[in-house]
C-alpha cells in the first residue's frame, strides 16, 4: 500500500504553494494572446520585461495608472461570475490612460485572497486577457497573494496597473477646448466600476430584489445588468484621434479635431468634465439627448433618488465624452458608427468658468 502524502506545513496554515504552482503552471501559453513583440522574456519571472527601443514615438512620454474595482466585486462573489472583473480592472486602467491619447503598452495585475480557488483564478485570467488583446496591450506579469485569514471565505480584491506610451507633442489636454465646441457621448455597457455601494444598498436591500430577476423594461437579470464589463474605449480613440487629430501639435486647434476626453467614472459628468475645461470654458449636457439603460431607471426609482445625484455618482449610460471642434462632429459621429459605436452628441462648451452643468 502506498505511503500516504503528507501535507506540508505551510499548506495546512492555509497557503498551498503547490496548488499556485500548478494553477499558473500554463499562463505563458494561455497568455501568448495578450501579447506584443517588444515584450522580453516570459510571464513568471521577477520583473516584467518590455523593449522600449522598438518604440515609433518620437518624444515618448509614459502614461501610467492604477485601480481597483470596488464594492462591484461583491456581485462576483454572490454571482460566481468572475471574468468581467478581469475584464474591468484591465478596461478601466486603459481607458483612464486613453483620454491622454496613450496607447496602452502592458498591464500587470494584483489578486489577493484568502484561499485560491483555481476556477475563479482562470476567470479573471481570461477576463483579463481578453481585455488586454481587445486593446493590443501585453499583459505582462502578476502577484497572487494567498492570505488566509485575512479575507472573508469566497472573497477576494484585486488591483490593476497599465503602463501606456504617448508622442509628447500629441497629448490632449482640454486645454484648446473653446466656446462653441460638441461634447461627444459613447456609450457605457452599464456602471462599469462605479456606484456600486449605492446600487446594490437599492437593488438588494431597498427593493429587496434577487440577481436572477429581471430588470424591469430589459430582459437581463440583475446580476447580469450589474456586472457588464467596462467598456475598453481605447481601440476607438486611437482610431479616431489618427483619422482626426493629423496637426503636429495638441497645443494648437490647426488640423485637431477633438481637443479633450474624459472618462465618465465616479463623480459623473460634473465631476469628470471640469478636468479637461479651460478656466473660461463651460459645458452644458443635455441629457435628453440619449436614454439611460434600464438598470439606471430601476436603481433610480427604487432610490428614490434626486436627477442631480444620479448623474453625480453613475455615468447614466455614456461612458466617455470627447469635445471636438463643431465643424467635424457630424464627421467623428458618423466615424464611431460606423465602427459601430452608437455615438451621441449631448452637449456644448460656451464661456464660463470651467464647469458643467446638466440639462433635464
Amino acid at each position: 500500500m502506498p505511503a500516504k502524502k503528507k501535507v506540508k506545513a505551510y499548506a495546512q496554515a492555509g497557503v498551498d504553494i503547490d496548488l499556485g504552482d500548478r494553477v499558473k503552471g500554463d499562463l505563458k501559453e494561455s497568455l501568448l494572446g495578450a501579447s506584443r513583440p517588444e515584450v522580453m522574456g516570459s510571464v513568471g519571472g521577477f520583473g516584467g520585461l518590455f523593449d522600449l527601443s522598438k518604440s515609433k514615438y518620437k518624444e515618448p512620454v509614459l502614461v501610467s495608472s492604477i485601480d481597483g474595482v470596488g464594492t462591484k466585486l461583491k456581485l462576483a462573489f454572490d454571482s460566481g461570475q468572475h471574468k468581467s472583473v478581469g475584464m474591468d480592472i484591465v478596461n478601466h486602467c486603459i481607458d483612464d490612460i486613453s483620454v491622454i491619447g496613450a496607447e496602452p503598452l502592458f498591464f500587470l495585475d494584483y489578486l489577493g485572497l484568502g484561499k485560491l480557488e483555481p476556477k475563479v483564478f482562470k476567470q479573471l485570467i481570461s477576463g483579463m486577457k481578453e481585455a488586454c488583446s481587445a486593446a493590443n496591450c501585453a499583459l505582462i506579469g502578476g502577484e497572487t497573494a494567498q492570505m488566509p485569514g485575512f479575507y472573508q471565505p469566497g472573497e477576494y480584491d484585486i488591483a490593476g496597473v497599465v503602463i501606456g506610451i504617448a508622442e509628447k507633442k500629441k497629448m490632449l489636454s482640454g486645454q484648446t477646448i473653446k466656446p462653441g465646441d460638441v461634447v461627444i457621448g459613447l456609450p457605457s455597457n452599464g456602471l462599469h466600476t462605479n456606484g456600486y455601494t449605492l446600487a446594490r444598498k437599492v437593488i438588494f436591500e431597498t427593493a429587496k430584489m434577487k440577481g436572477t430577476d429581471k430588470v424591469p423594461g430589459s430582459r437581463q437579470s440583475v446580476f447580469k445588468a450589474l456586472q457588464a464589463p467596462h467598456t475598453n474605449y481605447a481601440p476607438l480613440i486611437q482610431a479616431l484621434l489618427k483619422k482626426f487629430n493629423t496637426g503636429r501639435s495638441s497645443k494648437f486647434r490647426k488640423s485637431n479635431s477633438i481637443f479633450g476626453i474624459a472618462h465618465i467614472t465616479g463623480g459623473g459628468f460634473t465631476g469628470n468634465i471640469p478636468r479637461i475645461l479651460p478656466k473660461k470654458v463651460d459645458v452644458e449636457i443635455d441629457a435628453s439627448t440619449w436614454k439611460p439603460l434600464p438598470i439606471f431607471d430601476l436603481i433610480q426609482k427604487s432610490g428614490v433618488i434626486d436627477f442631480d445625484e444620479m448623474y453625480e455618482v453613475f455615468n447614466m449610460g455614456i461612458g466617455m465624452t470627447l469635445v471636438a471642434s463643431a465643424e467635424d462632429a457630424d464627421a467623428i459621429l458618423k466615424f464611431c458608427h460606423a465602427k459601430g459605436t452608437k455615438a451621441v452628441a449631448i452637449g456644448q462648451a460656451s464661456k464660463g468658468e470651467g464647469n458643467v452643468t446638466l440639462k433635464r
